[in-house]
């Protein structure tokens, strides 16, 4: 027998504190976003007002012309900025479960590994064979994760910089639209 009551403990410790890591950042992620969502509201009830208030004072058609670009521009960069927000959140979330995931992947590489060692050394002859094909192919994946993580992080930069050009554009387009 290879496992002993220590180790399952440890694997069983490791699983619970990496499901209660993941379950903290979930719920601060959802704590920031249900934190947004309450601001945005605030704000928007009392742009809201603002704008009815303003609505009371238009003369003619020129004031609300006017008025009317110019709560267009408030809005669209009220909306920019909160969708800005949301996505940041959404992608710190996204970097710090990968980083949680990454770690428990590395975690359970040295487990198989240590298992392994152990599994070689008392294992009958001819066996060394077998094994170390299974540490080829541990090998293998962990090589495989490791370049589908940096492609990964390589997307997530792209979509970044794509989020923020089309932010910016739909600025410059408000205000161009105004004039």
């Amino acid at each position: 027998m290879f496992a002993t009551p220590e180790s399952f403990a440890d694997v069983n410790k490791s699983t619970i504190d990496a499901a209660l890591k993941f379950a903290k950042v979930s719920f601060d992620a959802a704590e920031r976003l249900v934190g947004l969502q309450l601001a945005v509201g605030r704000d928007a009830l009392s742009e809201s007002a603002k704008n009815a208030t303003l609505l009371t004072e238009v003369r003619d058609v020129q004031d609300l012309t006017a008025l009317r670009g110019k709560v267009a521009e408030t809005t669209t960069d009220k909306w920019t900025n909160y969708s800005k927000a949301v996505y940041e959140v959404a992608q710190q979330t996204q970097a710090q479960w990968s980083n949680l995931f990454e770690a428990q992947v590395t975690e359970l590489n040295k487990s198989v590994a240590v298992a392994l060692d152990k599994v070689s050394k008392t294992a009958p002859a001819g066996t060394d064979v077998a094994i170390a094909a299974i540490k080829s192919s541990i090998t293998a994946a962990s090589a495989a994760f490791d370049s589908m993580t940096k492609a990964a992080k390589q997307v997530a930069t792209m979509t970044d910089a794509n989020v923020k050009a089309a932010a910016s554009a739909t600025n410059a387009a408000v205000k161009s639209a105004k004039k």
